[in-house]
């Protein structure tokens, strides 16, 4: 018996194309059908969203050109002020200088000063009741004139209050001779409390005729110990109120009165 080989390659290869159809394939599946109404939905979104963004460029155009206008007119301006500027300064470079009137030499006014004696930091004054000059500071922090005495003693004359008195002088200090150790004597104005080392004191205030230049007043003195190591009169605001000004600067604007005796 002849035995007959089985063609063995046809059948694995039809057999394996039967497997191929038979493996299941992955497909997507389609989208829904899109209706005619959701597709004019869609559509009208997409023109109202691209008209939004029109609109949005047109507005930042339409600013963006206002703003250059306002440039525009801003630099014509200042253009039109340079212009004008240049044009003045050649009138100018070009005009005629006018000779500057004189400042005529005057005064400045004073009200109020008009009337008053211009004193320095120091002057001579005179008591012609006492019959002397003395040198006097001219101090406008102290409100009452204060004049120096010594061996002050109160008595009563005629039912009223008075004083005796000597000046307090040094040898240094200028007067008439014959009235630096006289006993003076005058009724007492009223008390005045001055602060001493040792505390507060009343002393006695008189009133005396006092010279200073062209002034002639009565003036209220506090007797009391030497006000000032260089002079023996100190002359306060409560004097120089309404008469006179200072100048610190200057010193003895006025000259000495003399007196009978005098140096």
């Amino acid at each position: 018996m002849l035995f007959r080989p089985f063609p063995l390659l046809p059948l694995a290869g039809a057999l394996l194309l039967g497997g191929c159809a038979l493996a299941p394939v992955d497909r997507t599946p389609p989208p829904n059908p899109v209706t005619p109404v959701e597709f004019n939905a869609g559509m009208s979104r997409l023109e109202a969203q691209i008209a939004g963004q029109c609109s949005a460029s047109q507005q930042l155009l339409a600013g963006t050109s206002a703003q250059n206008a306002a440039m525009t007119a801003d630099i014509r301006e200042v253009g039109s002020q340079l212009r004008s500027l240049r044009s003045q300064l050649a009138s100018m470079d070009t005009a005629p200088q006018k000779a500057q009137p004189a400042l005529s030499q005057c005064q400045p006014a004073m009200e109020g000063l008009a009337n008053k004696e211009l004193l320095g930091r120091s002057e001579w004054i005179g008591l012609p009741s006492v019959g002397t000059y003395l040198n006097a500071r001219v101090a406008s922090g102290a409100n009452t004139s204060i004049i120096s005495a010594r061996e002050i003693t109160n008595f009563e004359r005629d039912g009223e209050s008075w004083v005796r008195f000597k000046l307090g002088l040094n040898d240094a200090d200028d007067v008439v001779n014959s009235v630096r150790d006289e006993w003076i004597e005058a009724p007492i104005e009223r008390e005045a409390t001055i602060a001493q080392e040792s505390g507060e004191e009343a002393r006695p205030v008189v009133s005396l005729l006092m010279t200073l230049g062209p002034i002639r007043e009565q003036v209220d003195f506090i007797l009391s110990d030497r006000p000032s190591d260089d002079f023996p009169v100190l002359l306060g605001r409560r004097f120089l109120m309404d008469i006179a000004i200072v100048d610190v600067s200057q010193s003895n604007l006025h000259k000495r009165p003399e007196f009978t005796d005098g140096e």
